[in-house]
């Protein structure tokens, strides 16, 4: 029988992978090909950056590190890139790699959660690559979120039909 936990640390964790892919798209649904590589300034990042970046961090920590496949990240480029790709062929490359990373956490098992790997000179367990990854997708999802009210002023409506005021019961 599976444990319970283990089952619940895969569920929650693939559901925050389909809501951050979501609100990604929900996000370029309101940017052109030209908001996605305007930078701020030379500090920032364009928004297609953090898209090759998230691309880049799933591919390493989950489809390499979890699944198997060889370690080809070049982090560097993700950051230097200055265009190239439109907005669509920027979030099918993260969707595609998101179905992926879905696909490995799905397929984990309890001796996977719990053993360590190497993943970018991290020791980790699985478990610990899997909360390292929707941590930091989380993270750019809400710049990217930001960065698009900032350019569009526009409400995304991510909890649109949801009572948030809802007090806890326990």
């Amino acid at each position: 029988m599976e444990n319970p936990l283990v089952r619940e640390i895969r569920s929650q964790s693939m559901l925050r992978f389909r809501e951050n892919c979501l609100r990604i798209e929900k996000c370029l649904e309101f940017l052109d090909d030209e908001d996605a590589w305007t930078r701020r300034n030379d500090a920032s990042n364009a928004l297609g950056n953090l898209l090759l970046h998230l691309n880049g961090n799933i591919k390493q920590h989950i489809l390499s590190g979890l699944g198997g496949v060889e370690d080809v990240r070049d982090r560097p480029s993700e950051f230097d890139a200055k265009g190239g790709l439109t907005v669509r062929e920027l979030f099918e490359l993260l969707h595609e790699t998101c179905a992926k990373a879905l696909d490995v956490i799905a397929s984990l098992t309890e001796e996977d959660l719990l053993q360590y790997r190497s993943v970018q000179g991290f020791k980790l367990t699985g478990f610990g690559i899997i909360l390292q990854v929707v941590e930091h997708f989380s993270y750019h999802t809400g710049q990217i979120a930001w960065m698009t009210k900032a350019r569009k002023n526009v409400d995304l409506g991510f909890y649109a039909g949801f009572d948030l005021n809802v007090k806890n019961i326990r």
